[in-house]
């Protein structure tokens, strides 16, 4: 159901990054929530292989299900709706399963196997059940991504300051984004820091990560305007002269504590200043793309 904020095309996007615990999971419940809050109902889809999310949000019982209903979609194209499940507020999730690898291997075997998450999933909810769809991608190659990123034809790659986030990035610009546009379309939509808790005025790993993302070359146009600092910016953060919030999405406990709790951030603690930061990420989901202020 289309909401006051929907731009009228319905968008389906991934979040993934080539590098566990760089807060994908965390990214991409809060965006599938904030799009739900928004437009009135999303669907969240769980490929990541250890079902970190569908186990966390309480649906162990359907992850270690012995029918396995991924399975049942991706491969025997089976009615996806009767394996979603509803989370909170207008968000849905068709959970991951404990074997989620026997799929990704039937997918190398299945005829036009990159196309069955599109064709079995995605084009039958997209636009009649749910205006926004968020795929949760693996963080490894194969054709699990390999059907998300042709799914969605869009990605959100989240990153976090700690060592290894270059090659995170350059990995999966090069070995993900890159080499699907070699067979199909595929948008980055937006390249976003997460769990950012150090100060930026210093030489701290939050400072490389911003700064690397702001200064280079064909990513700087990705991070959204709660990311973005200009050089005028660091001019005055290095001046002691910096206004207002601290850019990214900054480490709060109430966001650890929505995890233990097994809910979205918007169901724990919706006065959480960062929500603003993935109301901004839906937007741009909505909107297809980041737009500067």
């Amino acid at each position: 159901m289309a909401g006051e904020h929907n731009s009228g095309e319905p968008r389906a996007v991934s979040v993934g990054v080539l590098k566990g615990g760089f807060g994908k999971t965390t990214t991409a419940i809060n965006l599938a929530r904030e799009l739900a809050h928004r437009n009135g109902s999303a669907l969240v889809v769980d490929l990541d292989d250890n079902g970190h999310m569908s186990q966390n949000l309480g649906f162990t019982e359907q992850y270690s299900a012995e029918e396995n209903h991924a399975e049942a979609v991706l491969i025997n194209g089976e009615d996806p709706t009767q394996y979603i499940q509803t989370v909170s507020h207008g968000l849905d999730i068709f959970p991951a399963h404990v074997q989620l690898e026997d799929v990704q291997s039937g997918l190398k075997e299945a005829t036009m196997g990159t196309t069955r998450l599109k064709e079995n999933l995605i084009n039958p909810l997209l636009g009649d059940e749910y205006e926004y769809i968020v795929v949760d991608c693996p963080a490894n190659r194969g054709k699990l991504n390999d059907n998300a990123m042709y799914a969605t034809g869009n990605i959100i790659i989240p990153l976090r300051a700690e060592s290894g986030y270059e090659s995170g990035l350059s990995s999966t610009v090069q070995r993900l984004v890159q080499e699907a546009r070699q067979y199909f379309e595929l948008n980055i939509l937006a390249i976003t820091p997460t769990d950012l808790q150090d100060r930026i005025d210093q030489d701290t790993r939050d400072r490389s990560l911003l700064k690397e993302i702001n200064n280079r070359d064909g990513v700087s146009k990705l991070v959204p305007n709660y990311a973005r600092i200009t050089s005028d910016d660091w001019e005055a953060i290095d001046q002691g002269k910096q206004n207002g919030n601290l850019p990214g999405i900054r480490h709060r406990a109430a966001i650890d504590r929505a995890h233990d709790e097994g809910v979205p951030l918007r169901d724990y603690d919706e006065a959480c200043d960062q929500l603003e930061a993935y109301d901004e990420l839906a937007q741009i989901v909505e909107q297809g793309e980041v737009v500067h202020k």
